[in-house]
């Protein structure tokens, strides 16, 4: 038996091959302070961020791709594959993405979270070949292939040829930063304090980076900063773009700081196929058209951006045996590390 995972920053997704994803969860734990022990996880923790009582606190256990707190994430983890109909796993072997350009120590986060599981064996691939893969690319192709996958807690920029990454750029500055920018403008624009969650169903709901052929309205519903009671607020999705633009710009930066330092063969191959464009925020309405503009090169959005970093793990399962083998003469994208 052998595990796909994909340690998100807001979601955690499990994919067992024959039996498809199997976990797609927010990566949240509910802690209960008095007994020192989680009270829930995943997306039934996600809906009590905000809402707990003192003695509970809800938390993301990953910030900007980085494990934040390694044992509740493990206790995360082995609960979530309990609640799960899998039948008995024996010592699997598991394939983990990881965020480009991570510290080992960061490295080794995901590694001990993960060896929790009872795994005999992890191999590790960058989240940005997993995404290309996931899209059904042929990540050891000589052949160019630019990727920006923008999810919750990281942007990532790469380009990729013969399984290894050629140029690379990150930024923590992602999807949930553009959650609190909703939240400063509520509080600024109208004195409404909302929470993570209505943000974030703000900008799922009307977000953009580009004028919508029908502009829409969204209700944020919330507590009046200045009376202290119920308030709510229909905002346009004109406002929220005006919000969104500046992190969106950003992370266009580190698209275009990736095209400055490729070399030029590469080059032509993106030229000629294209930026590829993975990842949670590849759903916001524009948000390719606004890094085709910036950059004059044609952005392909992938079919669900959300999963193909999951995919490209599953697919990567195939490249276990030649990982294992040491066998340089065959180019594989794993690293086997445990």
């Amino acid at each position: 038996m052998d595990l796909a995972i994909d340690l998100g920053s807001t979601r955690t997704r499990v994919f067992i091959p024959d039996k498809g994803k199997i976990i797609d969860e927010a990566t949240v734990a509910a802690i209960d302070l008095e007994k020192e022990e989680i009270f829930a996880v995943g997306d039934k923790a996600y809906k009590m961020i905000g809402k707990t009582p003192s003695k509970i606190e809800a938390m993301y256990l990953l910030d900007s791709g980085v494990i934040a707190e390694s044992r509740i994430l493990e206790d995360m983890l082995k609960i979530t594959l309990q609640n799960t109909s899998t039948g008995k796993m024996v010592k699997p072997r598991a394939v983990a993405s990881i965020p480009s350009g991570v510290t080992e120590v960061e490295k080794r986060a995901v590694i001990n979270a993960i060896s929790s599981l009872g795994v005999r064996q992890i191999f590790l691939i960058d989240s940005t070949k997993a995404a290309i893969m996931g899209c059904g690319l042929d990540v050891m192709s000589p052949r160019g292939k630019m990727i920006a996958n923008f999810g919750g807690g990281r942007a990532d920029a790469a380009v990729v040829s013969l399984g290894g990454v050629s140029v690379s750029k990150t930024t923590n500055k992602a999807g949930r930063k553009m959650d609190e920018e909703i939240i400063k403008f509520a509080r600024k624009k109208y004195s409404l304090i909302i929470g993570n969650n209505m943000a974030e169903a703000c900008k799922k709901e009307i977000g953009s980076l580009m004028p919508m052929p029908e502009e829409r309205t969204f209700r944020l519903k919330g507590r009046d900063a200045i009376a202290g009671l119920p308030k709510f607020v229909d905002v346009s999705s004109e406002e929220i773009r005006e919000v969104l633009t500046e992190l969106a710009m950003g992370m266009v930066e580190i698209v275009k700081n990736v095209l400055e330092e490729t070399p030029p063969e590469l080059m032509s191959d993106i030229y000629t196929d294209g930026i590829i464009f993975t990842g949670g925020l590849a759903n916001i309405y524009g948000f390719s058209k606004l890094i085709a503009q910036n950059t004059n090169i044609n952005v392909l959005v992938a079919e669900n951006p959300q999963d193909c970093v999951i995919k490209g793990c599953a697919k990567a399962i195939s490249y276990i045996a030649a990982t294992e083998k040491g066998n340089k003469s065959e180019q594989t994208p794993l690293v086997q590390v445990y």
